[in-house]
């Protein structure tokens, strides 16, 4: 049943991304699909979990193509929560989410 979640939620992700290069990991700990999306240079563009189910799951980081912090997110079970920290321009923007609603 595991292996038929992990191909499910692979599935999920292949259609989501398309041809962008993946690096899909289950952790056994967690019972959450690890992954690592990167840019057409190589460098990281996201880090992050999937539930079996193909939800967005805790903490997301994604990344510039020269590999800097661009955001930081924060997912329960698919919906924003918490603080999102964001990047921009060199200046650091926050942004708390409650049931995917932005305050800031």
């Amino acid at each position: 049943m595991k292996k038929l979640l992990f191909v499910f939620a692979f599935l999920i992700t292949v259609v989501s991304f398309g041809q962008q290069k993946r690096d899909l990991k289950l952790n056994k700990d967690t019972n959450l699909i690890d992954v690592v999306y990167y840019h057409d240079n190589g460098v990281v563009s996201q880090t992050g979990s999937y539930t079996a189910d193909g939800k967005l799951q805790g903490v997301w980081l994604s990344f510039n193509e020269e590999g800097k912090k661009t955001v930081s997110a924060n997912y329960d079970n698919g919906t924003k929560v918490g603080k999102w920290i964001y990047w921009i321009d060199g200046s650091k923007k926050v942004v708390n989410y409650e049931n995917n609603v932005a305050s800031l």
